[in-house]
């Protein structure tokens, strides 16, 4: 894939990264010069020290052959600039970052994928992470649902049990569904007859979110801390 990169601050740094490691076809577009220069000598890509809010930039960047263009950069100006631009090269996939929510119709109308406010996103995950330490990733969907994985404890009431036999003695709410389980570093797709074990790490799909109930059906009743004298 062809792939042009606006911006190499926190968010552009750690993309540049994983899309060298995949071998992609990389254009970084940075306007710093310092920045550019780091990137240059640590990422196996090309790098420009342009403005990418001038359709210049982007033709040097080879907007006219690319797959895709993700604008990364903390201004929503720039980035929706960017994406007029990417619009007018006709780059097939257009991907932004959003750090104002309000902006959100602007860059829909013109098509984009968006990433809202990423970091109201870190720190969401962050206080969930303290919220909910069992729960390992999450995932917001619409309304309260949530995919998450968690992993299963040894006295949980699931441990032991079928996802068809889960079902039916209730063990395993109506809106909650098992959709992958990870075990001995295989992925397994489960079916009805697949039993639950303990350390198995699962994704789940809840419908009304996370609650300590659901915590409680894979986990466990937790265990009170000792009091401390």
């Amino acid at each position: 894939m062809y792939l042009i990169i606006v911006g190499a601050g926190d968010i552009g740094s750690p993309l540049i990264e994983l899309a060298s490691r995949e071998s992609h076809d990389v254009v970084v577009v940075e306007r710093d010069e310092e920045v550019a220069t780091d990137v240059s000598q640590n990422y196996d890509c090309l790098v420009l020290n342009r403005d990418a809010t001038t359709m210049d930039a982007l033709e040097e960047a080879g907007g006219d052959r690319a797959d895709a263009i993700i604008s990364t950069t903390e201004s929503d100006a720039t980035n929706v600039m960017v994406m007029l631009l990417a619009r007018e090269l006709e780059i097939p996939s257009q991907v932004s970052v959003v750090h104002d929510p309000e902006h959100m119709n602007l860059f829909r109308q013109l098509g984009v994928n968006v990433l809202e406010n990423p970091e109201q996103l870190i720190a969401e995950y962050l206080y969930r992470a303290v919220q909910r330490p069992s729960v390992k990733d999450f995932m917001h969907l619409s309304g309260d649902a949530e995919i998450f994985e968690i992993t299963v404890g040894e006295d949980s009431a699931i441990t032991g049990q079928s996802l068809a036999a889960a079902d039916q003695n209730d063990v395993l709410p109506d809106d909650v569904r098992v959709v992958a389980i990870e075990r001995n570093q295989s992925v397994l797709l489960p079916q009805g007859d697949t039993e639950i074990r303990s350390g198995d790490l699962v994704t789940v799909f809840s419908k009304r979110g996370v609650d300590s109930e659901i915590i409680e059906t894979f986990v466990g009743e937790a265990t009170p801390p000792s009091a401390v004298s």
